[in-house]
């Protein structure tokens, strides 16, 4: 793979914000809590940069119907409130689905000016379609105590087995067929590494099982999966750690180690140049 470097010198000099209102929309097993930001530093930044920021506030383990029919409501809010005409989104992993269908499905699609997908499952998983094939009732009894466990987190509909067979690549086939994108709608994707499965102790293990079936990837999801739109390439972190699809919301809350070598040092500025980009487009 080729792993894109930020440039930097550009990032500082496009700092200027977007022409609409930027939504982040979360992905599975994360909510938008106050006190404990799924996004880490990233909204910060991104208003020091004059962006408005809005959150999805949608369900951890919904199902992409569910969830999307929730973003769509949640844009209408978002225009009454900020008087503008449409929003950008940028949406990670599973969060990405439900914005496609938010746009193609739910009635959002005119009041979309743009959809930044990160590491977002648009082709599936053939690591999930093998996991599919597991006893049923050990499913079934890992989806009755996410459902729970979800519910009393905040989830008002949590359906972890409808959402986890969705992620297979037959699944993602079908919805993809359903969910066309939407003609005034600008659709861009990226895609990360982990450079080494200790990069991540957190995700060591699905990043080399993965890697085994389906090659480089994030530590769940494969670079081929993740592409949609205008795929922008895909990134990995300074030094020889790589990023995983938890850095990718900055999890961790600091600049990655290696910061004279070459790739992404923060996960930061790559949100910045993100947006500066969008911002140039005249989103």
């Amino acid at each position: 793979f080729l792993c894109y470097t930020l440039p930097y010198r550009e990032v500082m000099l496009l700092r200027h914000g977007l022409k609409y209102p930027l939504l982040l929309v979360h992905g599975m097993g994360f909510r938008d809590y106050d006190l404990i930001r799924y996004w880490g530093r990233i909204p910060k930044a991104l208003e020091q940069m004059g962006c408005r920021i809005y959150y999805g506030q949608q369900d951890s383990i919904a199902a992409v119907e569910t969830n999307g029919r929730h973003i769509a409501q949640r844009i209408d809010e978002i225009l009454r409130q900020t008087g503008a005409e449409k929003v950008n989104i940028i949406a990670h992993s599973k969060g990405g689905l439900d914005s496609r269908y938010a746009i193609s499905l739910a009635g959002a699609g005119s009041k979309v000016a743009s959809l930044t997908t990160v590491a977002t499952p648009h082709h599936g998983s053939k690591t999930i379609d093998r996991l599919t094939k597991l006893p049923n009732w050990l499913i079934r009894l890992v989806s009755i105590y996410s459902n729970l466990s979800f519910r009393i987190l905040g989830d008002k509909h949590p359906d972890f087995d409808r959402v986890f067979r969705n992620f297979g690549t037959e699944e993602a086939r079908k919805f993809n067929a359903a969910t066309p994108d939407h003609p005034e709608v600008y659709y861009q994707s990226y895609a990360f590494v982990m450079k080494r499965s200790s990069s991540d102790m957190i995700l060591w293990l699905p990043h080399k099982v993965v890697k085994g079936i389906e090659g480089e990837n994030d530590g769940l999801l494969p670079v081929e999966s993740v592409k949609w739109g205008n795929f922008r390439g895909t990134y990995c972190g300074a030094g020889n750690r790589g990023i995983s699809h938890l850095d990718e919301i900055d999890l961790r809350r600091r600049p990655f180690p290696g910061r004279h070598t070459e790739g992404i040092t923060d996960i930061v500025d790559f949100y910045i140049e993100m947006v500066s980009e969008l911002a140039e487009r005249g989103f």
